[in-house]
């Protein structure tokens, strides 16, 4: 319906004095150029998605990057995560060596809404590492859910338009699956890889297949992905290091120095100090269909149905120091029957030898009869996801048109732990003098040993998280002659989260500890684990120690669920314009959304079930400029305001209502806040975009975010009936004891908003076929971007010391970069990669622990390959990791070892054929 138009020229005026107005908020539109006729071309492969990419990003009126698959298994990455890595902006999260989470010009995945088609969607999946976050009920999309097969374009808008869903103040990602009408005609391909990690076991076969073909007004498409990954990822790790004295220790051996610095309580011991091994097989399966009808020139009717199962099968095994809070330190109690002769004496460990550096940092400690733990793990973790949509086009006449999308999906995730733990004592040292960040552990006794060991206890733990989107919307577009057009459209939105746990700690540990059971450990229920490539120890099979003791692993599910909903009206109505303008050719749109969103949110409080409602709304004023200067350059603007809705823990209505006035914390509630306001985000870009002829472009873009609302944890003092519980809580009296009544002062601890943050930023791409070169060096080509990004917010009472502190944003890095070099000719091409994230907070902590928490500087580097054997035969090689990067993970802005481990290089090769 694309139809050109010149805008009358006191409104344009009106546009122009709109662009000089500073300080306010940016704002861009992607879906417009999803919509735009883009130029054909002719060029295949790498260097023909690139182009076709280049040409969205340059028809786009606002900041929007695009990645383009020219065929099945095209995509320039493995993994969708690992593919958007490579867009000037975005830094990745890894689990198992694979992209997880994205965040997006410094603000983390929860800022960053994602779209399946055109409809917003949340996949949920978990880390095998509780220091990862594992189960979260967050707002940020797993990107690992889906194989990259199923997809042919990704478009990141940074910046906001009226007619898109509010939500990302971050960006907007829209994933989008192949269509019919994509292809001329009939079109078929399948393709195959195997794939080997050095560290894991087994091989991981990926296959993947599409067919498609249109029949004059119709056409259908189906495609499928498979694929099974085994991973390893194996280091050494702690549980963040705590303030200690000798807790009963022994310490007689050290000297007179050494002891009083012990006793003193000021030297830091690390927790757990344990080799670690996180096994995992992984399956992914996934499937799309598109139908698509266009009976008319004037009329289009389109469904896309996505489903994707994601499958976890993880194996860890730990070897650990288990005394006074997981140090090596104290005593353990009551007697252990079958490992000691003499009944109820504690066992405590003797401190032989130690030595700390000026941070008062334990580095080098030795131990007897210490207490250590062998633990064997199973756990599942499984998320499957589907959606369907329906769409429509209707061109009523040559001026009006109308949009519909009906849509629904829903992603659901389970996920069931079993710990076994066996115990023995004896002596061990722990030395972190070589490598502040990978200890070295020795024993002085064999760990593979049977006989030094005896059961300690069973852990069980079930969770389910349910997300689900129902969506209707229309849109209405006029095209008014010489005089623009404009746009409306209404949406309703209804989204659900509801999560279960329920869990069983220390079965049996009583039984053992009282000699009612036997803790002798079956010699045929365990073996010697070899996977540590600097440790072996003794492991259990898990399912046969269940069975031995007659433990059933499923738990029946919890009575009572954690349930959020949020119902949104959105309305927007925007005006568009092109112009001769200043020697060129200036576009843009202006125009508001609003959006009244309604939460009621379930929770048990006190064991009872409660529900919080509360309502909020507002209006987004945007406007986006797009000025083609010349031929080749393109000057943008862009100011508007957009919302992020808080995260789905935080608006948790359940908690503990403490009515005692002689409790410990007095009359207190703790719990999450329904109450709270969305984040709000005032954004203003400018870039500028040169275009090389067909061949690339060179960019530096702009960005400031002002937020307000953030959102932290804080205890204030408030009146009982401004909570939102119910009046039944209530006790009999307060302090001064009067009844107990809503205008009963209350201290709450819950997350609250606050105050301002400001993000600051720029980008600087680059892309260019070296064309220009004698031959054969023609046929190089280079993409390099680099992303500064600087803010902080001010965090309470930061590592329980009372005091507030400003702090990163968690997920910032404020350097990040991708840098790849390619060569492609018809036949044959390939390409190297890079990314860098410099280090970034993952979160900032009120434990006395650590004041915050984070991850190291990376740079992977990956690198492919391919020939094309005939017309319809393509070879490929892949590998990625090639540096065995250390992930590193680290507790406290004085920087101490939290986690470090690898995953492994891995290699792929496989072949493609299209009929």
């Amino acid at each position: 319906m694309q139809k050109r138009f010149i805008k009358q020229p006191l409104v344009l005026a009106v546009i122009a004095g709109l662009s000089s107005v500073s300080a306010a908020s940016l704002a861009q539109s992607n879906q417009d150029a999803g919509n735009q006729d883009i130029e054909k071309i002719e060029v295949n492969g790498f260097r023909g998605s690139l182009l076709k990419a280049r040409d969205l990003k340059r028809e786009a009126l606002g900041s929007q990057d695009s990645i383009v698959a020219e065929d099945i298994a095209d995509f320039p990455d493995l993994n969708l995560a690992d593919a958007l890595q490579r867009i000037p902006g975005i830094a990745i999260t890894r689990e198992g060596g694979e992209g997880r989470q994205i965040s997006l010009r410094g603000l983390g995945p929860d800022f960053t809404q994602v779209q399946l088609n055109g409809m917003e969607a949340l996949g949920t999946s978990s880390s095998a590492m509780d220091s990862r976050g594992s189960i979260s009920r967050s707002r940020a999309f797993d990107f690992n859910i889906f194989a990259s097969e199923l997809f042919n374009r990704v478009d990141v808008s940074k910046s906001f338009s009226a007619n898109m869903d509010e939500g990302g103040i971050g960006g907007t990602v829209n994933l989008v699956t192949a269509k019919p009408f994509d292809y001329d005609g009939f079109k078929g391909a399948v393709s195959g890889q195997i794939g080997k990690n050095t560290l894991a076991d087994g091989t991981s076969p990926r296959i993947a297949g599409l067919i498609s073909n249109t029949w004059g007004d119709f056409g259908a498409l189906a495609s499928v992905a498979y694929s099974k990954r085994n991973t390893s990822e194996q280091g050494f790790d702690t549980y963040r290091w705590r303030l200690r004295n000798s807790q009963g220790s022994d310490i007689s051996a050290l000297s007179e120095a050494d002891q009083a610095a012990v006793n003193s309580g000021e030297l830091r011991f690390s927790r757990g100090s344990r080799y670690s091994t996180f096994e995992n097989e992984q399956t992914r399966v996934g499937a799309t269909v598109a139908l698509q009808y266009r009976p008319s020139d004037s009329f289009k009717l389109g469904f896309d149905g996505l489903y994707g199962v994601l499958d976890n099968a993880r194996d860890e095994f730990h070897l650990q120091s288990r005394g006074s809070s997981s140090t090596a330190l104290g005593c353990t109690g009551p007697t252990y029957v079958n490992i000691q002769d003499v009944a109820n004496e504690a066992i405590c460990s003797s401190l032989l030898d130690i030595e700390y550096n000026g941070g008062n940092e334990v580095i080098y400690s030795h131990f007897d009869n210490a207490a250590l733990h062998s633990e064997s793990r199973q756990q599942y973790a499984d998320t499957t996801f589907t959606q369907m949509v329906l769409n429509s086009e209707w061109n009523v006449n040559q001026d009006f048109t109308l949009t519909a999308l009906l849509g629904t999906s829903s992603s659901e995730f389970e996920t069931g732990s079993t710990k076994v733990y066996l115990e023995s004592f004896g002596e061990q040292t722990i030395d972190y003098r070589q490598d502040r960040f990978y200890g070295v552990n020795t024993y002085g006794y064999d760990v593979t040993d049977v006989n030094e060991y005896r059961y300690h206890e069973v852990d069980l733990e079930e969770d389910q998280i349910e997300n689900s989107f129902d969506i209707a919307k229309i849109d209405g577009v006029y095209v008014f002659d010489n005089a623009g057009a404009i746009s409306a459209g209404l949406s309703l939105k209804t989204f659900e989260n509801e999560a279960w746990e329920n869990s069983q700690g220390n079965l049996l540990r009583t039984e053992w500890e009282q000699g009612d059971v036997s803790d002798i450990v079956d010699p045929s229920l365990t073996y010697t684990y070899t996977g540590h490539k600097e440790q072996e120890w003794l492991a259990v099979d898990v399912n046969g120690v269940l069975n031995a003791f007659g433990i059933d692993n499923n738990l029946a599910k919890a009575e009572y669920s954690d349930k959020v909903t949020e119902d949104t009206l959105g309305a927007y109505l925007q005006y568009e314009f092109e112009a001769d303008f200043a020697g060129g050719f200036l576009r843009g749109n202006l125009g508001a959304r609003y959006y009244d969103t309604q939460i009621s949110s379930f929770g048990v409080v006190n064991g009872e079930l409660a529900e919080v409602t509360q309502d909020y709304s507002g209006v987004l004023p945007t406007v986006n400029l797009a000025w083609d200067a010349t031929d080749n350059l393109v000057v943008r603007a862009s100011l508007g305001k957009n919302i992020t809705r808080p995260s789905l823990s935080a608006l948790n209505a359940a908690g503990t209502v403490e009515n005692d006035p002689n409790s410990t914390n007095g009359l207190s509630i703790s719990a999450g806040n329904p109450n709270l306001e969305p984040f709000e985000s005032n954004n203003f870009e400018m870039a500028l975009e040169y275009y090389f002829d067909e061949v690339g472009y060179v960019s530096f873009a702009y960005f400031n975010k002002s937020i307000d609302n953030f959102i932290v944890t804080d205890t204030t003092e408030v009146a009982y009936g401004d909570t939102g519980y119910a009046l039944s809580f209530l006790g009999e009296v307060d302090e001064l004891g009067n009844p107990q009544s809503a205008d009963t002062i209350f201290t709450v601890i819950q997350p609250i908003n606050t105050d301002k943050s400001d993000i600051v930023g720029y980008e600087l791409a680059f892309q260019r076929d070296f064309d220009f070169l004698p031959a054969p060096f023609n046929h190089l080509g280079m993409i390099a971007n680099y992303t500064y990004a600087d803010g902080e917010a001010l965090y309470r009472n930061v590592g329980n010391t009372g005091v507030d502190e400003y702090k990163s944003f968690p997920g910032l890095s404020e350097h990040s970069g991708n840098f790849t070099i390619y060569y492609e000719q018809d036949t044959w091409g390939a390409r190297v990669s890079a990314a860098h994230r410099s280090d970034y907070i993952s979160n900032v902590s009120s434990n006395s622990d650590e004041d915050e928490r984070g991850f190291h500087a990376t740079t992977y580097v990956d690198f492919s390959a391919f020939y094309n054997v005939s017309e319809q035969v393509k070879v490929t090689i892949e590998g990625t990791n090639l540096t065995d990067v250390r992930e590193e993970q680290y507790s406290d802005s004085a920087d101490r070892l939290y986690n470090t481990t690898k995953n492994g290089r891995t290699f792929y090769v496989g072949a493609t054929y299209s009929f």
